[in-house]
């Protein structure tokens, strides 16, 4: 076992709150994408693809949930999340290729999130915490515009917030004997 990996394991933490106006530079999310896609993915079909979003593109993302924040919980929950969104300091998703094929778009779903964990650990190496979302904003056909995607042709796996963390909250897991079954 390594030591140093598990204990980055261990250590890892999902990243609310980041510094504002800290964005990590641009050459350590380029060399931690570059090595976590050295992740299992079956027939080695590699199909992840990345959008490393801007500031512009980051704006119109938050004015779009904001939109569907507003929609469904009304304008104080639309200024609140609007606030807290645009003080996300880097912002990268990550996407596959669909296929007719259901078994393909699951493998390749689980390899992009055998990428994903990769890339947290990676990034928490460097010091930089990262809160990977899956919410309502990135099944939307506008989020799939702005980051240049064909929602017929794409799928999104999420959206990962990064940056250098204000605080690092605590975790803890179940003992395992709560989750690993013995079979005969």
């Amino acid at each position: 076992m390594c030591p140093a990996l598990t204990q980055t394991i261990r250590d890892r933490r999902t990243i609310h709150h980041f510094k504002i106006g800290e964005v990590p530079p641009t050459s350590i999310i380029e060399e931690a994408i570059e090595q976590a896609v050295w992740a299992p993915n079956h027939r080695l079909s590699q199909p992840w693809h990345f959008q490393l979003i801007g500031s512009e593109s980051a704006a119109q993302i938050c004015h779009l949930n904001a939109d569907i924040v507003r929609a469904d919980k009304g304008e104080q929950m639309a200024e609140i999340k609007l606030r807290r969104w645009s003080e996300i300091p880097g912002w990268l998703s990550m996407s596959f290729d669909k296929s007719e094929d259901p078994l393909r778009s699951q493998e390749d779903y689980a390899a992009c999130c055998c990428v994903a964990q990769n890339l947290a650990l990676i990034l928490w190496e460097q010091g930089v915490g990262m809160k990977w979302t899956t919410g309502k904003v990135t099944r939307d056909e506008g989020f799939y515009e702005i980051i240049g995607l064909n929602s017929q042709s794409s799928s999104v796996v999420g959206l990962f917030w990064f940056g250098y963390p204000v605080k690092i909250p605590e975790a803890t897991r179940p003992p395992l004997a709560t989750f690993l079954s013995r079979l005969p």
